[in-house]
C-alpha cells in the first residue's frame, strides 16, 4: 500500500528528471547532507550572486522522495533568496511533522505530502535544502 500512495507515476516521473553526475564547473561551495535514518545522501554544488542562488548541481543516492524532493529543489532554485529556501525548508518539514499546508510556492511540492504519514521518508524529503544550507553556511564561514 505504501509503495502505491507514495511512489506514483508523478513521483517517479520528478525522481527520474535529475541528470546522473550533475555537477557545476566552479561551485562557491559543495556540501553534502546523509540522512542516517534511511541512508539517503544528496550532494550539492552551488553558486551564489547577490545572495541568491545563480547555479545549483544535485547528485542523489536516495529513495524517490528524496529524488522528487532534490528534483523539486533544482529546477525552482535558481534566482531564489537563501533566507527563502531556509523558509522553505521549515515550511516542509511543518507540512509533514505537523499537518501545516504544504508551500505553494512551489506546486509540485505538494505531490510529496503523502509521506506525512510515513515519518521514516521525512529526512530523505528535507535532504535537498540541509545539502544547499550547508553549503552556504562553509561559504559564509570562509568569508
Amino acid at each position: 500500500m505504501m509503495d502505491s500512495v507514495l511512489y506514483n507515476r508523478d513521483i517517479l516521473r520528478l525522481a527520474s528528471s535529475l541528470v546522473s553526475g550533475d555537477r557545476l564547473d566552479s561551485p562557491d561551495a559543495t556540501a553534502e547532507a546523509r540522512s542516517p535514518v534511511c541512508g539517503s545522501r544528496i550532494q550539492v554544488d552551488v553558486t551564489l550572486a547577490d545572495g541568491k542562488i545563480d547555479g545549483l548541481a544535485v547528485r542523489v543516492n536516495a529513495c524517490a522522495l528524496g529524488q522528487a524532493s532534490a528534483a523539486i529543489l533544482r529546477e525552482n532554485a535558481i534566482g531564489i533568496e537563501l533566507t527563502t529556501i531556509a523558509d522553505m525548508r521549515d515550511a516542509i518539514k511543518r507540512a509533514l511533522k505537523e499537518g501545516e499546508p504544504m508551500p505553494t510556492l512551489w506546486p509540485e511540492l505538494a505531490l510529496l505530502l503523502p509521506a506525512k504519514d510515513y515519518p521514516s521518508r521525512h529526512a530523505a524529503i528535507l535532504l535537498p535544502y540541509d545539502a544547499v544550507l550547508t553549503a552556504t553556511a562553509q561559504m559564509k564561514l570562509a568569508s
